[in-house]
């Protein structure tokens, strides 16, 4: 968009901040490579990072509780790769659109996809997962349905989904967006965000702190391997509570 453009689009309005904070995308780095970065995360589990980031005061971060594993999942860790689609009848350029999308689409990433809650199509299927695991994706979270349950479990492919219904997404919704800044219940999904997810749901971790926050909950970890074996002893809970254990 040209800044005239722009300009004629928000009027006298200050907006270049929010648009900013909403739209823009981490170019942060890590001190550590990112793949070692995800396999660390991959030790963990959402419970210990949630619980890191209400110490960064933020508390919205798990996805809504409707998004589940197809099954019980080992961690996962990824980046951010994101998707927008919405509900409509036109098909025109819609495999355009997605065949761009799916060429993008990098190593490592963790997809997720908002269906504009979309109760009536399914985004992930069979050959969709044949084509992430082929391009080495780690997993993908769709806020809508899935289909060909059988090939994905035969895949081995990690997915968290809202429901499973049988009809294809052509005729019924179309691709809008992709890599772009997502808000999926009270969750702000980022390109490049690091995702995790487990067998309690999936976790947003901000790129910017997601370094700070793998430290914090590696931290976390051993306090607790310390706190279950202080019950194991059979210590009492004032004691447990003296030395700075929580339950």
């Amino acid at each position: 968009m040209s800044t005239d453009q722009y300009k004629k689009e928000i009027g006298m309005m200050n907006l270049e901040k929010l648009i900013e904070t909403r739209e823009g995308k981490s170019e942060a780095s890590f001190p550590i490579p990112e793949k070692e970065l995800l396999h660390r995360y991959e030790q963990l589990y959402t419970g210990a990072i949630n619980d890191v980031m209400r110490e960064f005061c933020l508390i919205n971060q798990a996805l809504p509780g409707h998004l589940v594993p197809l099954r019980e999942y080992r961690t996962i860790a990824g980046i951010a790769f994101t998707v927008k689609s919405a509900p409509n009848a036109m098909i025109k350029g819609e495999m355009e659109f997605r065949v761009q999308m799916l060429d993008e689409m990098h190593e490592d990433a963790f997809v997720v996809w908002d269906t504009t809650k979309d109760e009536n199509a399914t985004l992930w299927g069979g050959v969709m997962t044949a084509t992430a695991k082929g391009k080495k994706v780690k997993a993908a979270c769709i806020d809508g349905g899935i289909r060909d349950t059988h090939q994905i479990l035969e895949a081995d492919f990690p997915v968290f989904y809202k429901y499973r219904i049988s009809n294809g997404s052509l005729g019924r919704c179309l691709i809008t967006h992709y890599q772009v800044t997502l808000q999926i219940g009270s969750v702000t999904i980022k390109p490049g965000d690091v995702v995790m997810g487990d067998i309690d749901g999936v976790l947003v971790v901000p790129r910017d702190i997601a370094y700070d926050v793998l430290l914090r909950a590696e931290e976390i970890i051993e306090n607790e391997k310390k706190i279950f074996g202080w019950v194991k002893e059979g210590q009492t809970i004032q004691e447990i509570s003296e030395k700075g254990g929580y339950f």
